[in-house]
């Protein structure tokens, strides 16, 4: 059932309208154009609003669409790369895998194929809005444009940009941060979901003053800056090397630590760094399953929610179905902790929601209120044990997966009914992935 103007009631079994807090038995939601317009109990939406169309979801909980707040969608194209040996490390998986065998080789069409495979995949696990960083130094310029029209096509609140790094040179360091820069300026005056903002790649990539210019154009955008902060211990050690201070502290004395900073990964963070990431205000993004498999370490997550840090979750490009990313935070803390109590399951999905938006500075979204955008997905929720409000978070969360996904709803426009993404062509989608894959891969 499409929504309109006039106004769609949502009815489900159970409403998550904020996560974290005890969801609501027996409520729904109004839509109306983009927003969600009211929220209460289905007896009371029923009355107040008798000419609406009505949306029955029985056995269903109604959610907010997951944010996937860090994400490198061209990823996709090494999933299953033929390699002769796994690399030892985090710093040889960049060095003499990632670098030279994926990000270098990348151009506009591998890009948008991969663009479009993971933006149908993601939207069929119930995320809404996604988080990409692209990296191809040999892509530049107009990478993000021809990404933006892909992601415009599909439906999704995408935030689109380029890492911008002086690896291969100075000058194409500044392509990639005047791309960013005049895609965020140009997707502001186009309007619609997909916008962008500035980024740079890391302290071992990127000059002091390469990094103060990104600020900079933060600054005169009026954008967040995110840049890979000690995904593994190379970052630590080479900053402590080449700089004498650890990589927060490295920021803080360039004078851009602050709540325009969105730090990726921090996993290799010391307990004075995460001090310093509270008193800044510091945005973080935490993506447990591809951290698990660079080697780079367990992030400590449940200390920097604790010291009061905005934290978002993503998926990094590897594993994106976002029931198993939640699934990750909500297991591997507990057992590296070893201690169940961490990391409980209403805080993991307010992280995968509500979390994200605000990490990415996204106002009205993550939440279903009135007034906030009508991003939603609809899940089964019959499960062969009795469901309720008390273990809704953990049956959802340990039990269900992108299959489980019935509807989905981005700025109030049905893209998912049935499981099935409306307007993909899922073996055209599949055999241009497979082309650019295979053209990549006839290179390494």
């Amino acid at each position: 059932m499409e929504t309109s103007t006039a106004g769609t009631l949502i009815l489900p079994e159970f409403l998550i309208d904020q996560p974290g807090e005890p969801p609501r038995r027996g409520w729904g939601v109004r839509v109306a154009g983009a927003h969600v317009t009211a929220v209460g109990p289905h007896a009371d939406l029923r009355a107040q609003y008798p000419g609406d169309a009505v949306w029955e979801a029985p056995r269903q909980a109604l959610a907010p669409g997951f944010v996937n707040a860090h994400a490198h969608l061209y990823g996709v194209l090494a999933h299953g790369i033929p390699l002769a040996h796994a690399p030892s490390g985090f710093w040889p998986f960049l060095k003499d895998f990632w670098w030279p065998l994926v990000e270098d080789r990348l151009d506009h069409e591998m890009i948008c194929a991969a663009t479009d495979s993971l933006l149908v995949e993601m939207l069929r696990s119930g995320i809404t809005t996604v988080y990409d960083c692209l990296e191809a130094p040999h892509s530049l310029p107009g990478s993000l444009p021809a990404q933006a029209e892909v992601a415009r096509r599909r439906g999704v609140r995408a935030i689109l940009s380029f890492e911008a790094t002086e690896r291969v040179s100075a000058e194409n360091g500044q392509l990639g941060l005047r791309e960013n820069a005049d895609f965020v300026a140009a997707s502001r005056r186009a309007g619609g979901l997909v916008s962008g903002l500035m980024c740079f790649h890391t302290t071992f990539t990127c000059s002091a003053d390469f990094i103060r210019q990104a600020f900079a154009l933060g600054r005169d955008l009026d954008s967040v800056v995110h840049m890979h902060c000690s995904e593994g211990v190379h970052e630590p050690e080479y900053a402590l090397q080449h700089f004498g201070a650890r990589p927060l502290f490295y920021y803080d004395q360039l004078g851009v630590a602050g709540p325009s900073m969105l730090a990726s990964q921090c996993v290799q963070v010391s307990p004075e760094e995460i001090a310093l990431i509270a008193a800044r205000g510091v945005r973080m993004t935490h993506m447990p399953l591809s951290n698990c498999e660079v080697g780079g370490g367990v992030a400590p997550v449940p200390d920097l929610v604790a010291a009061g840090v905005m934290v978002g979750l993503g998926s990094d490009g590897y594993i994106n179905d976002f029931f198993e990313v939640m699934r990750g935070a909500f297991l591997i803390h507990k057992a590296y902790r070893q201690d169940p109590r961490v990391m409980p399951a209403g805080l993991v999905w307010r992280l995968a929601t509500e979390g994200g938006a605000r990490a990415l500075g996204l106002a009205q979204v993550g939440r279903l209120a009135p007034g906030w955008q009508a991003d939603l997905q609809l899940i089964d929720a019959d499960f062969p044990t009795p469901v309720a409000e008390h273990n809704l978070y953990e049956q959802l969360l340990l039990y269900r997966n992108r299959t489980h996904v019935r509807a989905v709803l981005v700025a109030g426009q049905v893209r998912v009914r049935e499981g099935e993404v409306l307007g993909a062509d899922l073996d055209a989608i599949r055999a241009r992935t497979h082309a650019a894959a295979e053209r990549l891969w006839s290179q390494v």
